[in-house]
């Protein structure tokens, strides 16, 4: 996808690089697999910072709020916009479209090192942790939804407290008490399981 350098669309943008790691990850994680064969989340991470370089006076405004907040409605709002766009257009369906085996690039930041690493360790630490990796999914999603919501912020986001209480509209007090309470009950309920046990 071509799109234009941040410093070309404004040249007074705040530098927005620091946020790229934790933008990749969660544009990973929200974008539709099957639009992810047309775009890649690197992509999705360049079509947001040109739309808060147009955008410049909704970063500025509002200091209050950590420009990763800002940031993140931005990108939840790109990747509506690319799936409102090719997933509901007829031209190019992008559901009929396929990927060419061996077009991947081995160094794609995407790539599944724990994989990698289950292919150097052997097959009985592979069933070990996906046993892990699925009983903390169900875990998860056995939580209410509050719990679930702030762990994943802080877990899967990396979002800091602050962070956390704008996203959710809490004071950071409230949101710091909401961590530790979701983070107790994942504890006591995966205690149960003997794989989670000291």
């Amino acid at each position: 996808m071509a799109t234009q350098d941040a410093e070309e669309i404004h040249p007074d943008a705040p530098d927005l690089t620091e946020h790229r790691d934790r933008l990749l990850a969660l544009a990973r994680r929200n974008l539709n697999p099957v639009l992810a064969r047309r775009f890649s989340p690197e992509d999705v991470v360049q079509e947001t910072f040109s739309a808060a370089c147009r955008k410049a006076d909704f970063l500025r405004n509002r200091p209050d709020i950590p420009v990763y907040c800002k940031l993140r409605r931005l990108l939840f709002q790109t990747v509506t916009d690319l799936e409102r766009k090719h997933l509901q257009s007829r031209k190019r369906d992008a559901y009929r479209e396929r990927e060419v085996a061996g077009e991947e690039d081995v160094s794609s930041p995407g790539l599944d090192w724990n994989m990698f690493a289950d292919t150097v360790t052997g097959p009985l630490t592979q069933i070990a942790r996906q046993d892990r990796y699925e009983l903390l999914r169900k875990t998860m999603e056995s939580l209410p939804e509050h719990d679930r919501e702030i762990l994943e912020l802080r877990h899967f986001d990396g979002m800091s407290n602050s962070e956390c209480a704008e996203v959710l509209h809490l004071t950071q007090a409230a949101a710091s008490v909401r961590y530790v309470r979701a983070l107790e009950h994942l504890k006591k309920q995966l205690i149960e399981f003997s794989e989670f046990r000291p």
